[in-house]
């Protein structure tokens, strides 16, 4: 399949999961997930008229998303890989959307570099939902008081949650927790699903899904 033909097909999937999830069609957005591809490979899916993409290094994207958003109006890029403290000035800059607040030292720099910069990116707080030690996030309990001290004591701009459920598991009651936390935290988006699970992740209220290989195919 060409990626213009794998992007149709995530699409179709995307609007049969709404359906059968009682859900209007295209209330699940993509992010085109174009971590290590470079700009030819991103043009064609530009072209299908795709729009959010999703990156997952600051230092990547600074050497390929300047150019593509200078040829194209309306793109609107995601950071979804860990966010340094040191890359925070250049993340701020460059992303529409941060979808990694990680941590307290992460949050004020983002708040640091917003206010400096004049630039207020959309912002995800980021939950280690399988509370696997390899991976960066806030722990499920932390989280209701995590989206409180940023929004609150840092006046940054929370709207939802995101996560990476453990592999090889079930991701449905994953996703579940992930909707129950959103709910208490008053957040009304919802950042979950990949190519393997962004199906099961609409069933359960996924706002975005962050689709990669089943669009531009194995890295």
């Amino acid at each position: 399949m060409t990626v213009e033909e794998r992007l149709a097909e995530v699409r179709r999937k995307m609007a049969e999961a709404e359906h059968n999830a009682g859900r209007d069609n295209g209330s699940a957005m993509l992010v085109a997930v174009s971590k290590t591809f470079d700009a030819d490979a991103i043009r064609p899916v530009i072209a299908c008229g795709q729009r959010v993409f999703g990156e997952n290094r600051v230092q990547e994207s600074e050497a390929k998303w300047p150019g593509l958003k200078a040829e194209t109006d309306g793109i609107e890029l995601h950071l979804i890989g860990p966010l340094q403290s040191n890359k925070a000035a250049n993340a701020v800059a460059l992303f529409d959307v941060i979808e990694t607040i990680d941590r307290e030292k992460i949050a004020r720099a983002v708040a640091a570099e917003m206010k400096q910069q004049g630039r207020s990116p959309r912002l995800y707080v980021q939950v280690n939902i399988g509370m696997e030690p390899q991976k960066a996030g806030i722990e499920p309990k932390a989280t209701v008081d995590f989206v409180r001290f940023c929004r609150s004591e840092l006046d940054l701009p929370v709207e939802g949650l995101m996560c990476i459920p453990p592999a090889e598991q079930n991701p449905g009651p994953y996703f579940a927790l992930l909707a129950k936390l959103a709910e208490e935290c008053g957040l009304a988006k919802l950042s979950m699903g990949m190519s393997g699970d962004y199906e099961t992740a609409i069933a359960f209220g996924a706002t975005s899904v962050r689709v990669g290989s089943a669009i531009f195919g194995a890295r």
